[in-house]
Order: C-alpha cells, then sequence, then structure tokens
C-alpha cells in the first residue's frame, strides 16, 4: 500500500524522529497554531542535523481547488543588497506544513510513499524516470522569480550518501533541443496519468490547527482536496546534513 496516514505525535516526543524515519511522515502536535513553530518543530526533529531553514511562506485560499501529489522543490535565488540569497532548494530534503485556518468543509490531507509507488509502475516507465534528464521547472520559465538557466535532473536520483530522491513537479519538460523530445512527453505524460490514477484512491487524513505535517520530502508526496470558505497553512522546507 503506498498512501500514508501518518501517525501523531507530541513533538516534543523523541519517538517523533524515529516514525519520520521509518515511514517518510509524521504529525506533530501540541505547538502553538504560529510560524515560528515550523523552526521548532524543525530543531525538535532535526537538532544538530538541521543545515538550512528556507524562509516559511503562507498559502491561503478560498474555495480553493484541489491540491495534486506534488513533492515541494524549486530553485529560487534572489538578489538581496547584491548578495545572491538562496530563498528555496531544489532537493530541499523536508516540507513542515501547519495547518493554520481549518477550512468549513474539504480540505483532506493525501500523501503516499513515492518510493514505492515508482516502484510499482511497468518497467518502461520506472526505467525512464531514473535514467532521462529533464528540465526540472521548464514549464514555468518566463515567469518573474523562476530559474533563467534550466534545472536539468531526474524523476529518481540518489545522494552521494546513497539516499534516494523521487520527485514530483508538475514543471517537468523536455530538454531544449532534445532529440528524443517526442518520447519524452509522452513518457511525462504517462507518469502524470499514473499519478492522476492513484490520488483518488489514497486514504484522507485531517489536521487540527496547529498540527504539524512533517514529510520526508525525498520519499513522500503529498496534496489536499478542494475545500470551500477560507483555508491557511504555514509552510517551510529544509534541509539537512543528510540531504548531501
Amino acid at each position: 500500500m503506498t498512501g500514508l496516514v501518518p501517525e501523531q505525535v507530541d513533538a516534543t516526543d523523541p519517538a517523533a524522529r524515529r516514525v519520520l524515519t521509518e515511514t517518510g511522515a509524521v504529525v506533530l502536535t501540541g505547538l502553538p497554531a504560529v510560524p515560528d513553530s515550523l523552526a521548532v518543530a524543525a530543531a525538535l526533529l532535526f537538532g544538530t542535523g538541521l543545515r538550512e531553514l528556507y524562509p516559511h511562506r503562507t498559502r491561503r485560499s478560498v474555495d480553493g481547488a484541489v491540491v495534486p501529489l506534488h513533492a515541494d522543490s524549486f530553485d529560487l535565488v534572489v538578489d538581496l543588497a547584491g548578495t545572491p540569497t538562496r530563498r528555496r532548494h531544489p532537493d530541499e530534503d523536508h516540507v513542515l506544513v501547519m495547518l493554520a485556518r481549518q477550512a468549513p468543509t474539504g480540505g483532506g490531507s493525501f500523501a503516499l510513499d513515492a518510493h514505492a509507488f515508482t516502484d510499482s509502475l511497468p518497467q518502461d516507465l520506472r526505467t525512464f524516470l531514473a535514467a532521462t534528464d529533464v528540465d526540472l521547472y521548464g514549464r514555468w520559465a518566463g515567469t518573474r522569480g523562476l530559474p533563467a538557466t534550466p534545472r536539468v535532473g531526474r524523476h529518481i536520483e540518489y545522494t552521494r550518501g546513497g539516499r534516494r530522491i523521487t520527485r514530483r513537479t508538475d514543471g517537468a519538460v523536455p530538454l531544449h533541443r532534445d532529440p528524443d523530445t517526442e518520447y519524452t512527453t509522452a513518457m511525462l505524460s504517462r507518469f502524470t496519468a499514473e499519478v492522476d490514477r492513484v490520488q483518488p484512491t489514497l486514504p484522507r487524513f485531517t489536521l487540527a490547527e496547529g498540527d504539524v505535517l512533517a514529510l520526508d520530502n525525498y520519499r513522500c508526496w503529498h496534496g489536499r482536496d478542494p475545500h470551500t470558505g477560507e483555508r491557511a497553512t504555514h509552510i517551510q522546507t529544509l534541509r539537512t546534513a543528510d540531504a548531501g
């Protein structure tokens, strides 16, 4: 089963790190429902293994549409008074999502073990994901703040330490002037169809206001259902010593 229903653990309980390591996801409880709690959660989970915290962002939506399965990933460096400053990293290895305001109806969360899911796909699609370079954010090119230089990568890669990364971004396109553009486009479409197929079958779980969903961003994808009314989350991505 690739679907996940994360265990709920008090944020101060040392077992939270074990659950996250073993399953790829955990819901932390007992923290104040404020953005600063994300940094506290990161410190409690990773301690001295925490390397980089990227700026938290707040996502608000009214009568929001579905947010499909994805792994948080972005390449964003900004110029602050002449100094290049990284705001997001393509290989953020964990993401923390705090529910700040619950929607009146809907907005259920879902997550899946992306390693197990992609391992279950047909062999030719698995080979494509592990062997074909794509421009991970090329579909978004031209929007202000996005990288002008293609970010080349594969959907399945490994860190120097052997940790697996299974990516999911709706920005992936064939490389510029790729001689296999037709093949790559077809395989990306197949991959999207497989993700769309599995998404409705995943178990749903509900966060309470103040709960923090912590995810191994290399291993797990997540999303949420449509909702009515206003809903808000605080999100923080980070890198640990195991990201390299």
